[in-house]
C-alpha cells in the first residue's frame, strides 16, 4: 500500500512549507509492445495547438511553436514547464542512442562491461555500417574499447558503433534491443519501444515520446552521474584521422549546456534531447519533428533560456541531503533512510510566492534486499496554484535480507515508533 510520511517544516526564500495528507499510489512500470503502425502514424498526426500557460504561470516563447513535440521539465522539482503533445509517439532517429548508452551504463556499473573492454569490428557489420548516415570510420576487422564506441555513439552520432557495441556486449542486435526494452520497460516508458541501438529507419519500430526521454533522462544523470559527465557532452570527436563536431546545436552556445543527442532523418525530422544546469537547476528538454536544424536551434534555445529566467527554483534539499526514511519488511534493518539524488527545490514563476506542500510516498513497506542508491520512493511537492510534481528518493544504505531475529527485532522496532 501506498504511504506517506511528512517531512520537516521550514522557512525560506518566501515560501510556506506545509505538510500534506492521503498519499497517492506511485504510478508502476507496463511492458512496452512494438506497433503495428507504419512511420506515417507518427509522422503526420493531427496538429496540436501551443498550450496555454496555467493560472500565474509565465506564457511560454513565441518560437515553441515551431516543435511539433516539446516538453521541458525541471529536475530539481519534477515540475513540467512545458509540454506539448508530450505522450505523442513519434520517430527517434539518433536520439536511440541515449538508450543504448544507458544500457552500457547500467551493465558497467554492474561489472558486466568495463570501458577497457576491447570489442572486435565483424566484417558483415562493417559491410552494412561503413557507409551509412553519421558514423566513427570504424576499420574492418579491427578492435575498438567500450570506451571509445561509447564516446563515438553519443558525441559524433556514430551508427556503427552503437551495432558493434551492441554485438559485442549482448552477442547480437536482437538480444541488445531486448535489453534496450527491459530498461524501457523498467523505467516506465510506456509509449516506447525500441527495435535498434542506433535509431536507423525501422518502419516504425523504434519509437519513443517526449515524457519517456525525459525519464530516460532523468535515470541516466541520477543514477550514473560520472558516466554521463565522462561520456556525453564533448565539442566531438576525432578517430581514425577524421575529426567531427558534435552535432548539438545550442553545447558551448547555451549556458549550462551539456548534452545530451540529437537526432535526424528524413522520416523523423530533427529531433534533440538535451540538458542544462545553472545554479543549481537542471532543466531536461525534448523537441521532436522539426522541419529544418535552424528551427529546431532556435525553439531549443529560447525554451531553455525561457525555463530558467521565467522560472525560479527555491531551495528544499541539497543533493544527498536526508529526506526521511521508509519501512522495510524482511531485512536486517525495520526501517532505510531516504535521500535526495540532486538539489530539490519549489519550481515557481519568477516573482511569485507560495504555499508548498511536500510528503515522501512510497510502496510500502519495501521488501529487502534494498541496495543503496535504489529509487525506492518519491517526495511529492504541492505548490498553492494545484500544481504537483515529484522527484525520486534513494535508499541510504543496503539492507540485507534479514534473519528470524532480524524480523522480531524490527517487527518491534515498527511498534515503538
Amino acid at each position: 500500500m501506498p504511504i506517506a510520511l511528512p517531512v520537516a517544516l521550514g522557512l525560506a526564500s518566501g515560501l510556506v512549507w506545509v505538510q500534506g495528507g492521503a498519499a497517492q499510489p506511485v504510478p508502476q512500470s507496463m511492458p512496452v509492445a512494438p506497433p503495428t503502425a507504419t512511420p506515417d502514424h507518427f509522422l503526420h498526426p493531427a496538429y496540436v495547438p501551443m498550450p496555454a500557460p496555467g493560472p500565474g504561470e509565465p506564457a511560454p516563447p513565441p518560437a515553441a511553436e515551431g516543435a511539433p513535440v516539446a516538453m521541458l521539465v525541471d529536475m530539481t522539482s519534477g515540475r513540467v514547464l512545458y509540454a506539448r503533445d508530450a505522450e505523442r509517439p513519434f520517430l527517434p532517429a539518433s536520439v536511440t542512442k541515449t538508450m543504448t548508452a544507458f544500457v552500457a551504463f547500467e551493465l558497467m556499473a554492474q561489472g558486466k562491461l568495463r570501458a577497457d573492454q576491447m570489442i572486435p569490428v565483424r566484417d558483415e557489420t562493417w559491410a552494412e555500417w561503413h557507409t551509412k548516415g553519421s558514423r566513427m570510420f570504424l576499420e574492418r576487422g579491427s578492435s575498438v574499447s567500450v570506451e571509445n564506441l561509447l564516446l563515438g555513439i553519443m558525441n559524433v552520432s556514430a551508427n556503427d558503433a552503437a551495432v558493434v557495441l551492441a554485438e559485442g556486449a549482448a552477442g547480437s542486435v536482437p538480444a541488445w534491443t531486448a535489453m534496450m526494452n527491459d530498461a524501457a520497460r523498467r523505467l516506465g516508458m510506456t509509449n516506447s519501444h525500441f527495435g535498434t541501438p542506433n535509431g536507423w529507419m525501422d518502419n516504425g519500430v523504434t519509437h519513443v515520446s517526449a515524457h519517456d526521454l525525459v525519464r530516460l533522462a532523468e535515470a541516466m544523470i541520477d543514477r550514473y552521474p560520472e558516466y554521463y559527465h565522462h561520456y556525453v557532452g564533448r565539442p566531438g570527436m576525432r578517430w581514425n584521422d577524421i575529426t567531427q563536431d558534435n552535432h548539438d546545436p545550442i553545447l558551448g552556445k547555451v549556458r549550462g549546456v551539456d548534452g545530451i543527442k540529437t537526432g535526424f532523418t528524413g522520416e523523423a525530422r530533427y529531433n534533440y534531447l538535451s540538458s542544462a544546469e545553472r545554479d543549481g537547476r537542471r532543466l531536461v528538454m525534448v523537441v521532436a519533428g522539426i522541419d529544418k536544424p535552424g528551427d529546431r536551434r532556435k525553439v531549443a534555445e529560447s525554451l531553455l533560456e525561457w525555463g530558467f529566467t521565467a522560472w525560479t527554483g527555491h531551495k528544499l534539499y541539497d543533493a544527498g541531503a536526508l529526506v526521511g526514511d521508509a519501512q522495510v519488511q524482511g531485512g536486517k534493518a525495520a526501517h532505510v533512510g531516504l535521500v535526495a539524488p540532486r538539489n530539490v527545490m519549489a519550481t515557481l514563476p519568477t516573482g511569485a510566492k507560495s504555499a508548498v506542500m511536500m510528503r515522501v510516498v512510497y510502496q510500502g513497506p519495501l521488501v529487502a534486499p534494498i541496495k543503496q542508491g535504489a529509487p525506492v520512493a518519491e517526495l511529492e511537492l504541492r505548490t498553492g496554484d494545484g500544481q504537483m510534481s515529484r522527484v525520486p528518493l534513494l535508499a541510504a544504505a543496503d539492507v540485507p535480507v534479514g534473519g528470524a531475529l532480524d524480523r522480531l527485532r524490527a517487527g518491534f522496532s515498527r511498534l515503538w515508533r
